[in-house]
């Protein structure tokens, strides 16, 4: 027989029992549909993670002040003052990997605008450090080389810090002070959110000229941080590998003993995050996928059904000349076209709850033409291995013996 034949008879034998092939198609509907939305989700929240770690900064590199031992206390990160800014300026001679690199410092203070004040952290560093942290101006403009050299007051504010303290007023030009030191606003950073690596808020903060931090806060003459972005994110290992060699040696470090500053690559981080989001898809879709195998049962029971009431029939299709082939075929293509327009459907109500989520939970939904293939391809898969047994067994009744089923 022709296989448009086969598929023709396959889709007159279902439409006769409409109700009981709805129902059977029901339970592929669903596996499809929330494996499509469950993978989406997984994916949007990997999506979602890898944005915000891309949001950090462009290959960027982190350059702590480490730890030390004192009287055999281990102090923690951040307690040597090893780290100079001459370390930054060999870091940008001396290692191929690395294109830019800024220095930093830190602070806790309470910010005061007329009436209103605010408690956060302020930031001491360079201009290339909205550069390497790709992060823009929503107003103003970010302070000069010139200011750091001058040591001027002048401050870029975060979003947060405007909010708290300007609410509708426009920011940029007006005055505040930071510790009893009056400072000029000549910019407003662009929002940036949660940080994704310590889930503080990127926004709560003010930063300044390093050398007016140093001078005239904090009095400080070490770094506590260098930021750097190497030429890639492959290049950055190579910069990390550069960059540790370099302080050593500056540092004097003997060999077996331990660094006293810390390098930190953003891309390790990402792989991390991306090596958990993909466990969390999987899991999801395994679980999903449950549903699955419960439509894929539910066809060969209703196939199995089928072949009992369906004896007669295909007692008289072998007595006019139909073939073992061409009753398994019959039956198997029934089980095929059931899971495959369950599998269509199941992909339009995948896609149909995967915008529903985003529209009213505001979940971050990714639903790729992979899912979508795949889901089909497991569709009729399902169809074919749980078809299988019932056409066999169609295909194996006795013809004289099926003739004589009542």
């Amino acid at each position: 027989m022709e296989l448009m034949a086969v598929i023709r008879i396959a889709m007159r034998a279902l439409a006769r029992n409409k109700m009981r092939s709805i129902l059977t198609m029901l339970g592929i509907i669903i596996g499809v549909g929330a494996v499509i939305a469950m993978v989406g989700l997984g994916q949007g929240a990997q999506q979602q993670v890898q944005t915000q770690i891309a949001a950090m900064g462009s290959n960027m590199l982190f350059v702590g002040s480490g730890t030390v031992n004192r009287s055999g206390m281990r102090m923690g990160w951040g307690a040597t003052k090893t780290l100079v800014y001459d370390d930054m300026t060999a870091i940008l001679r001396e290692c191929p990997a690395v294109v830019a690199a800024a220095p930093g410092s830190m602070t806790a203070a309470q910010v005061v605008f007329e009436n209103d004040n605010w408690s956060t952290r302020v930031t001491g560093t360079e201009p290339q450090y909205f550069d390497i942290r790709n992060w823009p101006m929503q107003s103003g403009a970010a302070f000069t080389q010139a200011d750091v050299q001058a040591a001027a007051n002048v401050a870029v504010i975060g979003e947060t810090v405007r909010k708290n303290l300007f609410g509708a007023t426009d920011a940029v030009g007006q005055t505040i002070r930071i510790k009893s030191l009056p400072f000029h606003v000549v910019g407003v950073l662009a929002p940036k959110g949660q940080s994704a690596a310590m889930g503080d808020d990127q926004d709560d903060t003010i930063i300044i000229p390093i050398t007016t931090l140093q001078k005239k806060m904090t009095g400080d003459t070490w770094l506590r941080w260098i930021m750097v972005s190497a030429i890639s994110r492959d290049g950055s290992y190579a910069a990390q590998q550069q960059i540790t060699g370099l302080l050593r040696d500056r540092h004097r470090i003997r060999p077996g003993a331990d660094d006293d500053f810390m390098v930190r690559n953003l891309a390790d981080m990402a792989d991390l995050a991306d090596q958990a989001s993909r466990v969390f898809t999987l899991l999801l879709a395994s679980i999903a996928s449950v549903s699955l195998l419960v439509g894929g049962i539910g066809i060969m029971n209703i196939m199995l059904v089928s072949v009992t009431e369906r004896t007669r029939e295909i007692g008289i299709r072998m007595a006019i000349g139909a073939t073992e082939a061409d009753v398994q075929r019959q039956f198997l293509i029934e089980a095929v076209v059931l899971s495959m327009i369950g599998g269509a459907i199941g992909i339009a109500f995948g896609v149909g709850s995967s915008l529903l989520i985003t529209n009213m939970l505001g979940w971050p939904v990714l639903v790729s033409p992979l899912s979508i293939v795949v889901a089909v391809f497991f569709s009729a898969a399902v169809g074919i291995f749980f078809g299988f047994y019932p056409a066999r067994k169609a295909a194996g009744l006795d013809p004289i013996e099926a003739l004589r089923y009542e």
